[in-house]
């Protein structure tokens, strides 16, 4: 199957110059042919190679490939017919997350009923909030996969960013005026993807894959409904309540700089790691989509959680987070050229290095606020003095 993409040419050039082809080159071309990620199929050899390469194989010149590489194409012709996730863990999953909606929607009444109500709690709730939005999102991939009828991952990684910046645009509006106001957006979505989970465990992930109106797809119903939620409800609420505050004089900052500072850290994010997906010499996005997924988002739950603590102890935000200079030297390692072979092993490196960071920050702040109010954090009883 001749695939007319830039990845497929280096692979057939690679071929009829006894070249070895990369990992990253071979894999990009296996998943551009409409493979599932990181799912076996029983395509042939011949399914990964162009006309090109295939005469030298005719002519009888066998192009040296790496046994990591002849392994993987072994193994890709070999294996048996891949299986969907079971409907029981649909079920399981579907309750899971009813029952983390509720109650991240009733621990707000829950403290005011005990009395137990503090900052910690808030920061608790919506930084925890922040780093599972990625979560939400994709687990569309294993529901509506990544073919035909399926979202690509480059779709994917911009619809993640849609709800990054509808979460962050309602702590960006808290920031201003002091009211956070969460629009329903987000208890529409959450009754709706455990109602796709308990419905995909009764008639199965296939059923996503057919078209339900006309030529219109379930995948795109689903993107329509999350660009829709966040331009016809967050946006406009944000706004709205940021105008309300500004007739009012009710504005804690006045000057634009002040005023659009929470939103820099988010939009360098954003610009690093679009610009590391276009320049990537193995398309890492094709190759990594869900590690790259939970990198972006591991960072932007750090951004989120500073704009917390600023907002709740009515602190200036700080323009840059930190971590953006280890995914911007990360960056700057895949551009120069200085590791060409080694960008899976610098991705698996960052994201350990930036969740570990995140993990220590969250520790340290809720140790330093429970000493600061007194409290214990998974408990109502008070600290006994020393």
């Amino acid at each position: 199957r001749n695939v007319t993409t830039s990845n497929s040419k280096k692979v057939e050039r690679n071929l009829k110059f006894n070249r070895p082809a990369t990992e990253g080159q071979a894999l990009s071309v296996k998943h551009r042919v409409g493979c599932e990620p990181g799912l076996p199929t029983r395509r042939g050899i011949a399914s990964h190679t162009s006309p090109g390469s295939a005469q030298v194989q005719r002519g009888g010149q066998q192009p040296p490939v790496s046994v990591r590489h002849a392994s993987l194409l072994e193994h890709d012709s070999e294996a048996p017919d891949h299986q969907h996730v079971p409907n029981g863990v649909w079920v399981i999953v579907g309750l899971l997350n009813f029952i983390a909606y509720t109650l991240d929607g009733v621990d707000g009444k829950q403290a005011r009923r005990t009395n137990s109500s503090t900052p910690l709690g808030e920061l608790f709730d919506h930084g925890l909030d922040s780093w599972a939005c990625v979560y939400f999102v994709v687990t569309v991939y294993s529901t509506f996969g990544r073919g035909s009828t399926g979202v690509s991952v480059f779709v994917l990684y911009l619809l993640l960013w849609v709800v990054l910046f509808s979460f962050i645009l309602s702590h960006w509006e808290k920031y201003n005026t002091g009211i956070l106001f969460l629009p329903w957006g987000y208890d529409i979505s959450q009754v709706t993807i455990s109602i796709v989970y308990i419905v995909t465990a009764i008639v199965g992930v296939e059923a996503w894959y057919a078209p339900f109106l006309f030529n219109f797809l379930y995948r795109d119903l689903f993107t329509t409904m999350i660009i829709a939620c966040a331009l016809t409800v967050t946006l406009p609420m944000s706004l709205y309540n940021f105008y309300k505050a500004y007739k009012n004089n009710t504005l804690k900052h006045h000057s634009l700089y002040e005023i659009m500072l929470p939103l820099v850290s988010p939009v360098l994010l954003f610009v690093l790691c679009t610009t590391w997906i276009f320049v990537s010499p193995m398309d890492i996005l094709e190759v990594h989509p869900r590690l790259f997924y939970f990198m972006v988002g591991t960072a932007f739950a750090n951004i989120s959680c500073q704009l917390i603590v600023c907002q709740m102890s009515s602190t200036r935000c700080q323009p840059l987070n930190w971590m953006l200079l280890p995914i911007a030297l990360v960056l700057f390692v895949v551009v120069s050229g200085f590791a060409p072979d080694s960008e899976t092993l610098l991705l698996y490196l960052l994201t350990a290095f930036l969740t570990l960071a995140h993990i220590h920050y969250g520790v340290v702040v809720v140790s330093q606020l429970s000493r600061h109010f007194n409290i214990r954090p998974f408990s109502l009883k008070k600290p006994t003095p020393d």
